[in-house]
């Protein structure tokens, strides 16, 4: 049953005890499974449409692993974003253990920042415009949309300074690294842009919607968090209400 916060009268959700071990092992199987057909039914035919793109237009390789890798490293931070504001609700904290959750949510950062690095370098090999190194670590010196992609450079550094301070947070103050961890939205748009404006793909209706859901799902969050946290601070009008364990609530 919910618990209750006896200093602000609010109603605490109760921690995850974790599930039993049959149900766990039954479960990791099942999802086993599941991934185990869906590779099965899609990895061959996916392996002949790169063979043959590779063997019409071998020269736009590297083209199609920017493009690729580019909507790959936005799913990354969109998920470790959304799993944020899913772990700042307290939501899934009655689901699973909120040691794992802070995990899975640094590692999608982590797993963003090494598909960017990715998507950068293939721009190397893509013959489409003059990439060099200094263009692609330097923000705003791109040859191509030098604003756009320069948005995107900032974004991905601001990804890499949030998550490097996951390791100093006992360091610097659990108050200065949520400071720091705001900066999320800032790189969230920043890579938002970088994506619209700068992707090669944008027009496409699919594209349109990969950014859009992300973004809608992160707005409803953050206005539900910013919601919540605006209720919980109000003060009850007319009276302040003490509660005292065992006894019902009473104006004082």
């Amino acid at each position: 049953m919910p618990r209750i916060d006896h200093l602000t009268s609010r109603h605490v959700p109760p921690a995850y005890s974790g599930l039993p071990g049959p149900v766990r092992i039954a479960a990791w199987g099942l999802a086993a499974l599941a991934i185990g057909i869906a590779v099965g039914a899609t990895f061959p035919g996916a392996m002949r449409l790169v063979g043959q793109a590779v063997a019409l237009a071998p020269e736009r390789l590297a083209w199609y692993g920017v493009r690729v890798t580019g909507f790959l490293a936005w799913f990354a931070l969109a998920g470790s974003v959304l799993y944020g504001l899913l772990l700042s609700t307290g939501l899934l904290d009655t689901i699973t253990h909120r040691a794992m959750n802070l995990r899975l949510h640094r590692d999608l950062a982590l797993v963003a920042l090494g598909l960017s690095a990715a998507h950068g370098l293939l721009l190397l090999a893509d013959r489409s415009f003059p990439f060099t190194l200094r263009s692609i670590v330097v923000p705003f010196a791109s040859p191509y949309a030098p604003v756009a992609v320069g948005a995107g450079q900032l974004a991905a550094y601001l990804v890499a300074g949030i998550t490097a301070s996951y390791y100093v947070r006992g360091r610097i103050g659990l108050r200065t690294w949520r400071l720091i961890h705001y900066l999320t939205f800032a790189a969230f748009v920043g890579v938002a842009v970088h994506g619209i404006a700068s992707g090669s793909d944008t027009r496409a209706s699919w594209a349109t919607w990969c950014y859009l859901a992300p973004a809608a799902g992160a707005v409803f969050l953050a206005t539900y968090r910013l919601v919540v946290a605006l209720a919980g601070r109000r003060p009850a009008s007319g009276s302040t209400r003490v509660l005292v364990p065992g006894r019902t609530p009473r104006p004082s």
